[in-house]
């Protein structure tokens, strides 16, 4: 067997079909070893992947779009040759924001954490707080890494807010904090996870690359199969025991939705990558207007497969 691909994820629940896949041999199946790493922050993801420490990165594409672009917080050897294969989930992302929060107005002189100030879901934070009338001098925002480095500040009362990913968002309010928004709330169509490749890479490994894709495809179709709800609980239960089994229901049944979950058959959502364009031409430094989002994609591996 060739050497196991290596995959760059968040950790979290979405991590889900890397567990399926696993468990049920969905990689085994399509003779292939996975080797999945979560990454502490999307600095370390980006810059590794690009380096060529990991072949596949299941990542937010608004950082694809970012290192592309050269707008990345950190500063990459070379020019990137990324490229979207597939899509990933909508994820929602709620403003999650300590007990005393009951307003936007409350979160005036107050500290916000996000991932990256220039990458991620930075720029849903800033749409939510610009659309509340808040304006950058009203609060300070500060970048402390992945959802877990979040919620820990949170807890820890150095930050009264951020955008948490499940099961910290469910941590959080169990701990008293509440949701004062929600992405799905602020923007109709957003393009959130996605699968990508550094394009050199692809080309030389294509085989091992469909299989791995053949395989993600099965994958979500068990996921997304009524039938196999309760199954996949246990296993996001068994490979996550920290969340316990009602946080671990709740991000299935949230998973399963796609709205707010995975996309059926890794579709890609086209006004949802213009939107995160938008938001990048309005936010970002430095500016620019970005308006093809084929400039970002590579599905000709995808279009093999459907």
């Amino acid at each position: 067997m060739a050497a196991p691909l290596e995959v760059i994820t968040f950790r979290g629940t979405g991590g889900i079909v890397h567990f399926i896949g696993d468990e049920k041999g969905f990689y085994q199946d399509a003779g292939i070893e996975v080797n999945i790493t979560g990454t502490p922050n999307s600095v370390y993801q980006m810059t590794n992947f690009h380096a060529g420490k990991y072949d596949i990165a299941s990542t937010a594409i608004d950082n694809i779009v970012a290192y592309t672009e050269g707008q990345g917080p950190a500063e990459l050897d070379g020019a990137p040759d990324f490229a979207v294969i597939m899509g990933g989930a909508q994820s929602e992302l709620p403003f999650i924001v300590a007990g005393e929060i009951k307003s936007y107005d409350d979160l005036k002189g107050k500290s916000i954490a996000v991932d990256a100030l220039s990458t991620g879901f930075a720029f849903i934070l800033y749409r939510m707080l610009e659309n509340a009338g808040l304006t950058p001098d009203d609060y300070s925002l500060a970048s402390v890494g992945g959802t877990d480095k979040r919620w820990d500040s949170m807890k820890s009362g150095e930050h009264v807010g951020a955008l948490l990913s499940d099961p910290h968002a469910k941590f959080a309010i169990d701990a008293g904090f509440r949701q004062l928004d929600s992405s799905i709330d602020v923007l109709d169509h957003y393009q959130a996870g996605v699968f990508a490749v550094r394009r050199g890479w692809a080309r030389e490994n294509e085989d091992r690359l469909l299989a791995f894709m053949t395989a993600h495809l099965k994958i979500l179709d068990w996921f997304l199969d009524p039938a196999n709800r309760d199954e996949s609980v246990e296993i996001m239960a068994r490979n996550l025991p920290n969340i316990g089994d009602a946080a671990a229901a709740a991000a299935v049944d949230k998973l399963m939705s796609p709205r707010t979950g995975f996309t059926p058959r890794a579709g890609l959502d086209m006004a949802g990558i213009e939107t995160v364009l938008a938001l990048r031409s309005q936010y970002a430094e430095p500016k620019m207007q970005l308006t093809d989002p084929g400039k970002y994609l590579d599905l000709s591996y995808y279009e093999k497969l459907v």
